[in-house]
C-alpha cells in the first residue's frame, strides 16, 4: 500500500515529518503527525495574505494605493527597540531597492508570497496588525497554528514568541482559499480568494512540491525554509484529475539549507519534492 510505504520510509528520516493530502472538501487520503506543530518558517505568510485582503474587503485597506516601504518595525515583546530586515537573509532585492520610496500593498504582498520577501512581509503585517493574521487562522479552522511575531524580531523570539503552523493547518487554509475562488465561503469574497489563488499559482520558489510535478503542472503554493525546517504547502491542479492539497513540513536536520535567503535545495527538500511524486502518481485513487 502506497501510503503504509510513505510512513515506514519516513519513520526512517530524522526529526519529525508531518503530512496532509486530500482532495479538496473530502477527508484526508493520508496524513501523518498532521497536528504536530512546526516553526512556521514563510508559511505563515499565506495567513497574512488573507488578512490583508479581508482587511481591504472591510475598506480599512486600499491594495493600490502606495505606501512608504519602511524596514523597521514594532516589536511583538512589549518594551523593546524596533528592529529590523537583514537585506542578505530576504529573497527578493526589488522590495529593497524600493527603500525610502513607496509601493503598493498589492505589489508587496505578491513579492511576500512569489519571492517570499522578509521585508515585504513584515511591512504588509505591520498594516494589518498580528490580530487580524489571528482571526484570518481561526476562520480557516485552524487548531494549533500561531502567529505572534514578524519575522526577524529576535526580542519576540528570544521572549518566547514563535510562528508555529501544523500541516493539518495549512490544508485547511490553503483548501478554504481555493475552494472560496469558485464559491462563497468563510474566508472572503470569491473575488478575493481568486485573487490570492493567483498569487499562489505565481510563486517562484519551485525546487519542493513543485519539483515533484510534471512540468507545467499547476499548484497555488508556498514554501518555507531555516535551518532545520523545510515546509512546502500546494494545492495540484491537475488537467486529468480533481485538484488535491498537499504539505508535508519538515523538522530535521536533512534541511540544512541554512539561514540566508538564499535559495538551497537539501535534503529536506528533495524528501518533499520525492512526496509530491509519489502522491502525483496516485492522484486518480485519492479518496473524494
Amino acid at each position: 500500500m502506497i501510503w503504509d510505504d510513505l510512513d515506514a520510509r519516513l519513520e526512517r528520516v530524522p526529526g519529525t515529518v508531518s503530512a496532509y493530502v486530500g482532495r479538496l472538501g473530502a477527508e484526508p487520503t493520508w496524513t501523518r503527525r498532521p497536528d504536530a506543530t512546526h516553526y512556521a518558517a514563510s508559511t505563515m505568510k499565506i495567513a497574512v495574505l488573507l488578512a490583508l485582503h479581508r482587511a481591504a474587503e472591510a475598506g480599512e485597506l486600499d491594495l493600490d494605493a502606495p505606501i512608504p516601504v519602511v524596514n523597521g518595525f514594532d516589536s511583538a515583546q512589549p518594551g523593546t527597540p524596533r528592529f529590523s530586515c537583514a537585506q542578505h537573509y530576504d529573497n527578493d532585492d526589488a522590495v529593497w531597492a524600493r527603500v525610502g520610496g513607496t509601493a503598493p500593498l498589492r505589489w508587496l504582498a505578491d513579492r511576500m508570497i512569489t519571492r517570499s520577501s522578509n521585508l515585504a512581509t513584515n511591512i504588509v503585517l505591520g498594516r494589518v496588525g498580528l490580530p487580524a493574521v489571528a482571526r484570518a487562522w481561526a476562520l480557516a479552522g485552524a487548531r494549533h497554528s500561531v502567529t505572534g511575531r514578524g519575522i526577524e524580531d529576535f526580542a519576540a523570539r528570544d521572549a518566547g514568541i514563535t510562528n508555529l503552523v501544523t500541516a493539518a493547518d495549512l490544508a485547511a487554509l490553503l483548501g478554504g482559499l481555493i475552494t472560496g475562488a469558485a464559491r462563497p465561503g468563510p474566508l472572503a469574497s470569491p473575488a478575493a480568494c481568486a485573487a490570492m489563488t493567483d498569487v499562489l499559482l505565481a510563486q517562484e520558489h519551485r525546487e519542493d512540491l513543485a519539483a515533484g510535478l510534471p512540468e507545467g503542472t499547476r499548484i497555488a503554493h508556498k514554501n518555507g525554509w531555516v535551518r532545520g525546517v523545510r515546509h512546502g504547502a500546494g494545492v495540484v491542479l491537475p488537467d486529468d484529475a480533481p485538484p488535491y492539497v498537499i504539505v508535508v513540513c519538515t523538522t530535521t536536520d536533512l534541511a540544512d539549507g541554512g539561514a540566508t535567503g538564499e535559495e538551497v535545495e537539501d535534503d529536506a527538500c528533495r524528501l518533499i519534492a520525492e512526496i509530491s511524486a509519489t502522491v502525483w502518481a496516485a492522484r486518480h485513487d485519492l479518496a473524494g
